[in-house]
């Protein structure tokens, strides 16, 4: 690897933040009127949403590939500074900060209906006036497994395929650690096999959510349309499942980089930041099996 300059890199002007724009919109625009068009998503896969969606997704690989492969080309060829690698850094630990406020909306949001707004409907207290009016029908508890519509549905169990995941997930932690202490060791091959260990961990835990996704919905009745329940559990484990692709996404790109020797002990944020992201994702995912599936 080249020896790092000590002039401040300023990349020349580039289209990519507007076609990564353009690709976020297309994604998120589709996929809201993907799920409008029907609740039922295994059997409804011909919604002209679904096809923006998709859009979406392949013009965000193409300005991630294309971003990532000039931001590797200019760190191999020596054009970053201590000070740019600061700003790398601190870059990093901001958009972390803002995923810890992403997930505690979310959390913030399940906080309030367990604590505030169940107990409400239920007639707690001075409510009783409120619950006999709005819902006679209601049930103060958790989780919620009757819908307004009267339909029942049946929540995920803790110990089964979420505990799995749950270790799933702690083993990656770990043997991500071990690929990172291999780095600074200068251990190449167990730097290689534990990396590309830990993107295998990624992808079975995503190929066991999904399995879960088609159980909660073909077996337990459990969809987007079952009520807040429904709702809020695809809502957390599902931005979950995507922080996990993006991690597993970027383990594989760090497995390949490695395994062409493109780390030093020195000169390596690229690695760390991707163990930052990897072990803030296991922390979420051991709070969402507490909060969401435990209790």
């Amino acid at each position: 690897m080249t020896e790092k300059t000590e002039k401040y890199y300023v990349p020349e002007q580039s289209k990519l933040p507007f076609i990564g724009s353009v690709g976020l919109f297309l994604t998120v625009f589709g996929a809201g009127n993907y799920i409008q068009d029907s609740t039922d998503l295994v059997n409804n896969p011909n919604s002209w949403g679904f096809y923006v969606m998709l859009a979406g997704i392949a013009v965000l690989v193409y300005m991630l590939s294309t971003w990532w492969s000039a931001t590797i080309r200019e760190s191999m060829g020596g054009l970053y500074s201590n000070q740019m690698d600061r700003s790398f850094r601190y870059g990093m630990l901001w958009f972390i900060t803002s995923e810890v406020m992403f997930f505690a909306a979310f959390f913030g949001a399940l906080f309030y209906i367990r604590v505030f707004v169940v107990p409400w409907l239920g007639g707690d207290g001075n409510n009783a006036m409120t619950h006999a009016i709005l819902y006679p029908e209601f049930l103060a508890q958790w989780p919620l497994t009757t819908t307004p519509s009267g339909e029942t549905t049946q929540a995920m169990g803790a110990w089964g395929l979420p505990a799995i995941n749950t270790a799933i997930l702690l083993t990656s932690s770990w043997t991500l650690t071990i690929a990172h202490h291999a780095l600074i060791d200068k251990n190449r091959p167990t730097l290689i096999l534990f990396t590309s260990i830990t993107a295998v961990l990624g992808i079975i835990f995503m190929g066991l959510q999904m399995w879960e996704y088609q159980h909660a919905y073909e077996e337990l009745g459990l969809t987007l349309g079952s009520g807040i329940y429904g709702s809020t559990f695809f809502m957390l484990t599902g931005f979950h499942g995507l922080h996990v692709t993006i991690g597993t996404i970027y383990l594989i790109i760090l497995s390949i980089r490695c395994a062409k020797g493109h780390f030093t002990p020195e000169n390596h944020f690229a690695y760390e930041a991707g163990a930052w992201y990897w072990h803030f994702v296991d922390v979420v995912w051991l709070f969402l099996f507490v909060f969401v599936y435990a209790i």
